[in-house]
């Protein structure tokens, strides 16, 4: 890191502080990164079991949807993170909110316990976002869930390892470098981890990022 630059993290090592003053409270806030991931495909598995014998939908049928709702999840991936974990607070109760929610992993980013959503809160997710689905989808909404959910767990294996792990010498090594800008040069952009498409669509990419690619668009307009 160049001196002079603002230090974006407190401690770049497996350290994990604690969020609330009661044990069992703070113990809740942590969690083993293959408890959630589990917990959603194995959601996901008996929703397209569900979609395919209650339902009666039609296997290709099913396919889409959960295409469709991946798809989806990388949607609301983007804005929760850019609209709901950097969301600027505006009084002393929203500051403290959002470094729980969020603040927390920013200043310690390698903290393993707190790389995903804990279990209680991932069950309690889940059964909202199928009960929304449900309420507008119909009988489509099991097998859009199963694909907004395996979407998740997808997430969570990239969040997870792209923090943990080495980036790799080929075509995924991208997914660290777009997380890695965002951590430690500027967390006012990248804010897509299992995927950079909405970075893309909405401009959220470093200002040498968009100047190249107006270059680009200039010469091949030439």
């Amino acid at each position: 890191m160049d001196q002079g630059k603002e230090k974006k993290f407190l401690s770049n090592e497996n350290i994990s502080p604690p969020l609330f003053g009661n044990k069992f409270l703070d113990s809740l806030t942590r969690t083993h990164i293959a408890i959630p991931v589990s917990i959603f495909f194995i959601y996901s598995g008996g929703l397209i079991y569900w979609s395919l014998t209650v339902t009666q939908l039609g296997p290709l049928l099913v396919l889409l949807l959960f295409l469709a709702g991946w798809f989806f999840f990388t949607f609301v991936e983007y804005h929760a993170h850019k609209g709901l974990y950097h969301l600027e607070p505006s009084t002393q109760k929203r500051k403290d909110l959002s470094y729980k929610l969020h603040g927390v992993h920013h200043d310690f980013p390698k903290d393993k316990q707190r790389l995903a959503m804990p279990p209680i809160m991932s069950i309690i997710l889940a059964t909202t976002i199928l009960f929304i689905f449900r309420l507008f989808l119909s009988k489509y909404a099991f097998a859009t869930a199963a694909g907004f959910f395996v979407g998740y767990a997808a997430y969570l294996i990239v969040h997870y390892i792209v923090h943990i792990f080495h980036a790799p010498n080929n075509f995924l090594k991208a997914l660290w470098t777009n997380h890695a800008i965002h951590h430690y040069q500027n967390d006012k952009i990248m804010f897509g981890v299992s995927s950079p498409l909405w970075d893309y669509v909405y401009g959220s990419l470093p200002p040498e990022w968009k100047e190249e690619k107006k270059k680009k668009v200039e010469v091949s307009a030439k």
